[in-house]
């Protein structure tokens, strides 16, 4: 009797291919870091429009609104530096090693950039945001309820506390050797 049917594959070749599949599916998230490049140039473009604004305002503006323009412009810069640490960070804890070692421009914690790393140095970065937004809170109180300063603080209290369990938990855990 002869058999039509296709010789199955062993049950290791098929778990090979299953783990290079899945492994590879990694490679999904380089159009995503990619379009965080794209959101970085629009917060340049921001930057320089705020900045132009600052510069055009110098002899009109008040003391209170250059104070402003100098927080947001800062702010910017922060959530610049947070895109930056999730592209780079991400990308070399989850997609792929970028081969930086000896390069004189790479940064420090990429040395030991691991997903908890990455999560506290978010919270921290994210921190930094809310303490930049609810500053201008309050130069800005006079003009807002009393209702909106009282939950930007609460929220930016709430981050706060989430870093700071973020923080212990990593602490807690095994450490496990850095590449």
């Amino acid at each position: 009797m002869k058999s039509d049917a296709v010789p199955r594959q062993p049950i290791e070749a098929r778990g090979k291919f299953l783990s290079t599949i899945l492994f590879g599916s990694r490679w999904l998230q380089v159009p995503l870091y990619l379009g965080l490049i794209g959101a970085q140039l629009v917060y340049v473009v921001h930057f320089m429009v705020e900045l132009e604004h600052l510069v055009v305002g110098t002899f009109t503006l008040s003391e209170e609104a250059i104070m402003l323009i100098v927080l947001g412009l800062i702010d910017v810069v922060m959530i610049s530096n947070l895109l930056i640490m999730v592209i780079v960070g991400g990308y070399e804890t989850f997609v792929s090693r970028l081969n930086l070692e000896g390069h004189p421009d790479e940064p420090e914690w990429l040395s030991h950039v691991n997903a908890n790393v990455l999560k506290v140095k978010l919270a921290t970065a994210i921190i930094g945001i809310s303490s930049i937004h609810l500053l201008k809170t309050f130069i800005n109180a006079p003009n807002l309820a009393d209702k909106v300063l009282l939950w930007q603080t609460v929220i930016h209290m709430a981050f706060i506390v989430s870093a700071v369990a973020i923080a212990y938990i990593d602490k807690l855990m095994p450490q496990t050797g850095k590449h």
